[in-house]
């Protein structure tokens, strides 16, 4: 029965995605290329530039990222290893959105509607180099990609993630891949509104 049911998950996370899951993997590779986009060219000096002391450069809004979605994939995968345990339940949807998910992804989407501080342990630290910062958000979205095909065919609406914030708040596993995407958006959109800023510096010295 075991080997049945991990030849059943195999099978599934080839097969193409269930619409939810392939909205998503638009919106992540959407998200990626508006990122490459958004720091070709540009220097450490640049990558650091903030438009005023206690605000958050280009680099912070991308390290913030890079740590927040690792402990929220960290969330994702305590989840689905539950269910690996459990029976399994499919579903092909369409998923039931609750309506405090709804409301959430609405909160964070760009441009922001509501200012939230950060959590200290989100809050990046003020000097980063890009050929670090890049790489390592381009390895998120591959493992995010990861994650929706190891989803695929099953219930998103009944597997519930906590949050990597905090332990009283969950969401359902599809609202969570929403909300991940909804909030790379927010800051990448805080990321653009600093290389936009007239006073960015242009000169391409280091």
């Amino acid at each position: 029965m075991q080997e049945s049911k991990s030849l059943d998950r195999t099978s599934r996370s080839s097969e193409p995605l269930v619409a939810e899951l392939q909205e998503y993997r638009q919106q992540f590779e959407a998200i990626r290329e508006d990122t490459r986009e958004l720091l070709a060219g540009l220097t450490d000096a640049q990558f650091n530039w903030r438009v005023a002391p206690g605000s958050w450069s280009i680099a912070e809004c991308l390290a913030h990222l890079n740590v927040t979605g690792q402990l929220t994939l960290q969330s994702i995968d305590h989840s689905l290893k539950k269910v690996q345990a459990e029976p399994e339940t499919f579903n092909h949807g369409p998923f039931r959105r609750s309506l405090l998910g709804r409301l959430a992804i609405w909160g964070i989407e760009p441009p922001a509607k509501i200012k939230v501080k950060a959590p200290k342990l989100f809050t990046p630290l003020p000097e980063h180099l890009v050929a670090v910062v890049a790489p390592a958000f381009i390895s998120l979205h591959e493992q995010l990609l990861r994650r929706l095909q190891q989803a695929n065919g099953l219930d998103l609406a009944r597997i519930k993630v906590t949050s990597a914030s905090s332990n009283l708040f969950k969401m359902n596993l599809g609202q969570t891949f929403a909300f991940i995407a909804a909030h790379e958006r927010r800051h990448l959109w805080q990321a653009r509104q600093v290389k936009n800023n007239p006073g960015f510096p242009r000169s391409q010295a280091g």
